[in-house]
């Protein structure tokens, strides 16, 4: 199948006109948790995230245009995984853990059939096709800048990093309300937000993924600090019209302690570079 391509997961995209999807395939025994901040989610499975919830195992996250209609692409993520024997077991058969995150894009106009789209993207993944960046993906249709009433092309960023003997990666599909701000940058700070309809189709949702061995719990906290990525790589953020979300997923591999606020800071670090990389043009 190829070489993993993020850390030791298998990603893939399926592309199409103005929309896509990606997901993000981690190795067995990965544990999960999210966070939303904005106020405009379309998600699946988000609430078993929760770490007081039953499931800490995910098996895929799918991130997809479309907003709610996209939703649909990790039912074909899910039939896959479960022809391939993947998924928590119960007494009626295997349920794949799939969790999805979907942004607003124009497809919504027009959905794509995202059941179909979602089971390409993950054969992608599993073919270890080349895990490309930019619009292409979940971040095919994504723009920023809209609470100025304008549409700057943006895409899918991925950034890396590590803290200690922990390695971390994030991948995020940028289509905030808000600019992305730079390292250095002083965001405007007397721009009166545009009228209808540029409040909606938005939201900008990713994944963290570490090799670390954690908790759900502290999943949990390296979603809060991906999220205090967005805060500096976005504004404004997690506002009313977006959706913002974020899962971090740990797969359990490396066999030596890390400091979990040390994971916490890069993963800070990691995810406003990813956000910058996924809008190359710089805001006005």
């Amino acid at each position: 199948m190829g070489e993993p391509q993020l850390l030791s997961a298998w990603a893939g995209h399926w592309t199409g006109d103005g929309t896509g999807v990606t997901v993000i395939l981690p190795p067995p025994g990965t544990v999960g948790s999210g966070e939303v901040r904005g106020g405009a989610p379309a998600s699946r499975e988000f609430e078993l995230l929760d770490p007081v919830r039953l499931v800490d195992r995910v098996d895929a996250v799918v991130l997809s245009g479309g907003s709610a209609f996209g939703l649909a692409a990790g039912d074909g993520v899910m039939r896959l995984l479960r022809e391939r024997g993947l998924g928590l077991p119960t007494p009626a058969g295997l349920v794949p853990i799939v969790v999805g995150l979907s942004l607003f894009d124009a497809a919504v106009a027009d959905p794509p059939p995202y059941a179909e789209a979602g089971r390409a993207a993950a054969e992608s993944a599993l073919a270890g096709a080349p895990f490309a960046a930019g619009r292409v993906g979940a971040g095919t249709g994504a723009a920023t800048g809209k609470w100025r009433g304008e549409l700057v092309p943006s895409g899918l960023g991925v950034a890396r990093g590590r803290a200690g003997p922990a390695s971390i990666a994030a991948v995020i599909a940028v289509n905030a309300w808000g600019d992305v701000v730079r390292a250095g940058e002083n965001p405007p700070a007397d721009i009166t937000p545009a009228p209808p309809p540029f409040p909606s189709a938005n939201t900008t949702i990713g994944v963290v993924l570490t090799d670390a061995k954690l908790g759900k719990k502290d999943c949990h906290l390296l979603a809060r600090s991906a999220h205090t990525g967005f805060a500096r790589a976005l504004d404004p953020v997690h506002t009313s019209y977006d959706g913002d979300a974020v899962v971090a997923l740990a797969t359990g591999e490396l066999d030596a302690e890390v400091d979990v606020e040390h994971l916490r800071q890069v993963t800070a670090h990691v995810v406003a570079e990813a956000i910058r990389a996924g809008s190359p043009t710089p805001a006005p």
